[in-house]
């Protein structure tokens, strides 16, 4: 019997310390507890590694103010992707930093998906995804901080709807005015090389 690919439930979680207020998301209802406590430990452990990454890429030992959210992109066909964002501030700075890193679990097998992972075995994502990117900065005329290098192979990702998102993170390609530039890509421009039984497979199967 295939178990209906209802969306599973989300609980808003909250950490406030001063100066410091984190929201982020845990599924709960699920029937196999083993895998909902694995992909909630995951999602604690994404969002912890957003603090340090402040800390790290900031050189700082206290910031006036730090804020994490988050936002459910997929919740359906047994997918959830999701995103987490970090905002924070220090003393130093005039301006803050914002962080983003996402997931995309098969919530009947608590499996976290890679970007290679979505596509099928030996077949070229890399160059494929790369192109589709370069058409989008040239017809968007987005302002690179030097030659487009192409993608790399654990890119930023997350799924919504019928689309994969690339992103890259402030800084990282282009100035930092664009923020955190993201490239949509259609799954019907991916069909040739997806993962039929894969998260994209799921959401191209209409």
């Amino acid at each position: 019997m295939v178990t209906p690919a209802l969306p599973v439930a989300i609980q808003t979680m909250v950490i406030k310390q001063q100066g410091t207020t984190i929201y982020y998301p845990a599924v709960v209802g699920l029937q196999d507890q083993h895998v909902q406590q694995n992909i909630n430990q995951t999602i604690i452990q994404l969002m912890q590694f957003l603090v340090h990454q402040q800390y790290e890429q900031q050189r700082a030992s206290a910031f006036t103010e730090m804020i994490g959210t988050f936002e459910i992109k997929t919740n359906e066909r047994n997918i959830l992707s999701l995103t987490l964002s970090n905002y924070a501030i220090a003393y130093q700075y005039a301006h803050g930093l914002t962080l983003m890193k996402s997931l995309t679990f098969d919530t009947q097998s608590g499996k976290n998906y890679t970007l290679q992972e979505l596509f099928r075995p030996g077949s070229n994502y890399i160059d494929t995804l790369s192109q589709l990117v370069q058409k989008q900065i040239h017809a968007r005329d987005i302002q690179l901080l030097s030659e487009f290098p192409g993608i790399s192979p654990d890119q930023d990702f997350y799924i919504s709807d019928k689309v994969l998102v690339l992103y890259f993170q402030a800084y990282e390609i282009t100035p930092g005015y664009v923020g955190l530039p993201m490239f949509p890509i259609s799954v019907y421009k991916l069909q040739q090389i997806i993962d039929e039984n894969g998260p994209l497979g799921r959401m191209a199967d209409s």
